[in-house]
C-alpha cells in the first residue's frame, strides 16, 4: 500500500508535473507542494524495508526517494552569483493574513531589514489605515495600493519614488506593479505577486502565473515579490523560473524554508517568493516572522547590473 502511493506520487512529480509540465487539478496541485515530505517519508520507508531484509522493495523505494531527492538538492545548495556592481536594493514581501498582521510588526520589518520595496498581499482598507498610523508611511513613503476585502488587495511601498506600471494581465486578486527609481537614476520594476489559491481554482492560478511578466529585456531588472501559492514543486512556478528569472531563496540555499502556514494546521511549505532577473546578484535571503499573519515575510537583497 505505501510503495504504491509513493510510486504515484513520484509519477505525478517526476512524469506528470516535470516532463509533461502540468499540475493537474486542485488536488494534486496541493499534493506536489508536499514533495519534500514525500521523498523523507519514501527514505524512511525504504529504511525500514531493508531492515526488515525485504531487499526488491526496499531498493525500489531506496531508488523512489532518490528521484523524488534530487530536483531538492539545488534548493539547499547556494549558488555562485553573476559579478555585477550595480546598485543594491532590499525588496520584501508579506501576506497579512486579511489584514490581521500586527503593524508595528510590520514597521519593525521594514526597519530592521532596511527594506526598500515592500509587497504587501491581503491588504484591506483598515489594515491600510493601521500601518500608516504606526509609522510605515515615514519609511516608505512612496505607494501604489489597492485595499480590497475578502484577501483580494494589495499595495507596493517604497523608499524611492515610483511609477505604476500595468506590467500584468487579468488576474484574479490585485497584482500592482510599478518602476521604482533607485536613488542613482537606475529604474527596477517590482510587480506585487498574488494568484488565486490553486485549491480554490487551478485553472485560475494557472492563468494568474502564466499572467506574470517575463524578466524582459534592455536596462530595467524585473522583480516579482508576493504570495505565488505555489513551490518549487509546481510545473506553473517552474515555468515562470524558465523565462529567466531565479528564486532569491533558492539561490542563498534556503528554499526549503516554509512560509506558510504559521497559524493554522497542516505541513508548512514555501510558498512566497522573491523573484529576480537572473542577471541580478541574490546577496541575501531571509523569511523573518512577523506576529499576527499566517505566513512568513520573505526579504530578498539584491545587487543589480549597472
Amino acid at each position: 500500500m505505501v510503495w504504491g502511493v509513493l510510486g504515484v506520487f513520484a509519477a505525478l512529480r517526476l512524469v506528470v508535473s516535470e516532463v509533461f509540465g502540468h499540475d493537474g487539478g486542485r488536488v494534486t496541485a496541493a499534493a506536489l507542494a508536499l514533495t519534500p515530505y514525500v521523498a523523507l517519508a519514501a527514505a524512511l520507508w525504504a529504511l525500514a524495508l531493508l531492515v526488515r531484509r525485504r531487499w526488491w522493495r526496499g531498493g525500489v523505494s531506496v531508488v523512489l526517494a532518490l528521484l523524488l531527492a534530487a530536483p531538492l538538492v539545488p534548493r539547499v545548495v547556494p549558488d555562485t552569483q553573476p559579478a555585477v556592481t550595480g546598485p543594491e536594493v532590499r525588496v520584501a514581501a508579506l501576506n497579512l493574513y486579511f489584514g490581521k498582521a500586527n503593524p508595528q510588526a510590520v514597521v519593525d520589518l521594514v526597519r530592521t531589514h532596511r527594506v526598500d520595496v515592500l509587497s504587501l498581499l491581503e491588504l484591506d482598507g483598515p489594515a491600510r489605515t493601521a500601518l500608516r498610523e504606526a509609522g510605515l508611511r515615514s519609511l516608505l513613503p512612496y505607494e501604489i495600493a489597492y485595499p480590497a476585502g475578502a484577501g483580494v488587495g494589495s499595495a507596493i511601498l517604497s523608499r524611492y519614488p515610483i511609477e505604476e506600471l500595468e506590467a500584468t494581465g487579468p488576474s484574479t486578486f490585485s497584482q500592482p506593479s510599478a518602476r521604482v527609481m533607485l536613488p542613482d537614476s537606475t529604474p527596477v520594476d517590482v510587480v506585487a505577486v498574488h494568484p488565486v489559491p490553486p485549491v480554490t481554482d487551478a485553472d485560475g492560478w494557472r492563468s494568474d502565473l502564466a499572467a506574470l511578466p517575463s524578466p524582459g529585456s534592455g536596462d530595467v531588472v524585473r522583480v516579482l515579490a508576493g504570495d505565488f501559492n505555489a513551490t518549487l514543486d509546481h510545473a506553473a512556478l517552474r515555468a515562470l523560473l524558465e523565462t529567466g528569472y531565479v528564486d532569491a531563496a533558492e539561490q542563498r540555499g534556503a528554499a526549503l524554508t516554509p512560509t506558510w502556514p504559521r497559524r493554522r494546521i497542516g505541513p508548512p511549505v514555501p510558498i512566497d517568493h522573491v523573484l529576480v532577473a537572473d542577471e541580478a546578484a541574490v546577496l541575501h535571503f531571509d523569511a523573518p516572522v512577523v506576529e499576527g499573519s499566517d505566513h512568513r515575510a520573505v526579504v530578498a537583497h539584491l545587487r543589480l547590473p549597472e
